[in-house]
């Protein structure tokens, strides 16, 4: 059988380490589809919405560092992608988009389902590219693979259908010799003089960001070198166990007070991969910052030192570099800050409330979850409950860090999955976010992906009303209409558990968690907050 270009592009997928495509099927992608299905070392992930697709790669690349893909059809396939991938853009996860579109002869005068998909992706795409002809597939695949990965965002390609079953010539690319190595480090001189100013520093904290993820160790044996507390920023939540001697906790909206004084009363801060964030909050004071990319060195004002490097290669240079600090300045007042916290947590997590507290749903996920898990986080009142009272241990949090999206985290939970099968992976979840994508309760099902997820069910897109509330406006129209979400997962094949007593709710919870397959715990919670 002669190859096609369709064919060509998939085994360049596979080339470079893609095994699943999450998508729809449709009839300007359907060369693209058959050649996915002839090929044994790929697979098609169907969804029942597109915006499912590009959310699910956007959780398996921030959980991955790999290049998540997703396909569709020309026109409403398309534009169904946008909220995953520019979540994807703003959170610097690598994502490759594949639409079809209508035949080359028929561009132009508006066919059926044609739209203009080069100005549709341009915004949100690092490179933009459409497929012409079989001599350009190997090479356009490729620039759009290494785009994604080395810049850390989103490339697209588009291949009208009659292009995608031209007969072709030629194989693909590999990825070695393609991809330069990711770690890079400074300068030594400027290592050099960052230890210097850190010496110097009396009361100096570090504020560890999304780009610290993965050097839990370095992160710490350089916190204890130089004596110095060690903040993260929530997306950076996890980035080391939450209950170290040496943690603040999160700083920001929803931080500990902790985090909060120890900055601000801090004389040097030393700033790891944060993007500054306006709900983080960083004040604005001597700094020495590393990041991977120059323009977030500085992103709002000036900055003592900055180091340009990737933090496995920077972290243990800095360190090395640096003296060793004797005297924790901290250490006994944040012990004390930390018992109080706890136990302020604690007190929070009434186990006798009903309806059910958030706090005491938290609490029991404290207790049960694994501690290497994956939490997906979805965007609304659960975030902020998640983000104040979970204490992660080894666990990886992934959430829509800048684009906030709501049904961000059921989708990243299953694209979380297919890239960690031997990891438990957890859902949190309110009914507004889970509703706007349950329908993919069935994805989950059809291919056996077993994420488990807790929805906070309390008919009411709560934070809404917390901001209609705080601007000073009546609440209005945020109160929800639901679903028993327990009986819809049972309808898909799934495991469904609806827990309105807390007494039950350790057990409903160890029983979710503990099944074999794809599982819900419904939790009818309370929408007031304190």
């Amino acid at each position: 059988m002669p190859k096609l270009v369709g064919d060509l592009i998939v085994e360049q997928l596979v080339e470079w380490g893609v095994k699943n495509v999450f998508g729809i099927p449709g009839h300007t992608c359907l060369g693209l589809i058959e050649a996915i299905r002839k090929n044994p070392n790929i697979d098609l992930i169907l969804v029942r919405h597109e915006q499912t697709a590009s959310v699910m790669a956007s959780g398996y690349a921030k959980l991955t560092g790999d290049v998540g893909v997703c396909i569709t059809i020309a026109g409403p396939g398309a534009t169904n992608l946008m909220t995953g991938l520019y979540d994807a853009k703003m959170d610097r996860a690598p994502v490759l988009a594949i639409t079809g579109q209508v035949g080359l002869q028929y561009i132009g005068p508006g066919s059926f389902q044609e739209i203009d998909q080069d100005a549709l992706f341009e915004p949100v795409s690092l490179f933009n590219k459409t497929i012409n002809s079989g001599e350009q597939a190997v090479e356009l695949v490729t620039l759009a693979l290494k785009h994604a990965i080395t810049r850390r965002g989103v490339a697209h390609l588009t291949v009208p259908n009659d292009v995608q079953v031209q007969e072709v010539e030629g194989e693909p690319t590999p990825m070695e010799g393609m991809i330069a190595p990711k770690e890079v480090r400074p300068p030594q001189a400027r290592i050099e003089r960052a230890a210097k100013l850190i010496g110097e520093a009396e009361r100096p904290v570090i504020i560890a960001g999304w780009g610290s993820v993965g050097e839990s160790e370095n992160l710490l044996r350089f916190g204890q070198k130089i004596g110095a507390p060690i903040a993260t920023t929530f997306r950076g939540k996890g980035v080391i166990p939450e209950d170290h001697e040496y943690c603040l906790g999160i700083l920001g909206m929803v931080g500990t007070p902790m985090a909060r004084r120890f900055v601000s009363d801090a004389d040097l801060l030393i700033v790891l991969g944060s993007s500054f964030s306006d709900l983080t909050d960083i004040p604005e004071k001597p700094t020495v910052q590393v990041d991977f990319d120059s323009m977030m060195l500085a992103k709002r004002s000036p900055v003592r030192l900055g180091l340009l490097g990737s933090m496995s290669a920077t972290l243990p240079a800095l360190t090395e570099a640096c003296a060793v600090k004797d005297s924790n300045y901290f250490s006994s007042e944040l012990s004390a800050d930390r018992q109080k916290w706890f136990a302020r947590l604690e007190r929070e997590a009434d186990p006798s409330a009903v309806p059910i507290r958030p706090p005491y749903i938290i609490r029991m996920m404290n207790e049960l979850v694994d501690d290497d898990a994956v939490i997906t986080v979805d965007s609304g009142d659960n975030t902020f409950w998640f983000g104040r009272s979970f204490i992660t241990k080894r666990q990886r949090v992934l959430l829509s860090g800048y684009l906030g999206t709501m049904a961000f985290g059921f989708p990243a939970a299953m694209g979380a999955k297919l890239a960690s099968p031997d990891r438990q992976v957890v859902c949190v979840t309110g009914d507004g976010g889970f509703s706007m994508a349950m329908g993919d309760f069935s994805t989950a099902v059809k291919f056996n992906i077993p994420a488990k997820v807790i929805v906070f069910n309390n008919s009411e897109l709560a934070m809404i009303s917390v901001e209609q509330r705080s601007a000073g406006y009546a609440k209005y129209s945020t109160e929800l209409l639901n679903p028993n979400f327990a009986e819809f997962a049972t309808s898909f094949g799934g495991l469904g558990v609806r827990t309105e007593d807390p007494s039950q709710l350790k057990s409903d919870l160890r029983q979710v968690l503990e099944h074999d397959g794809p599982a819900l715990l419904d939790v009818v919670t309370d929408p007031k907050r304190f």
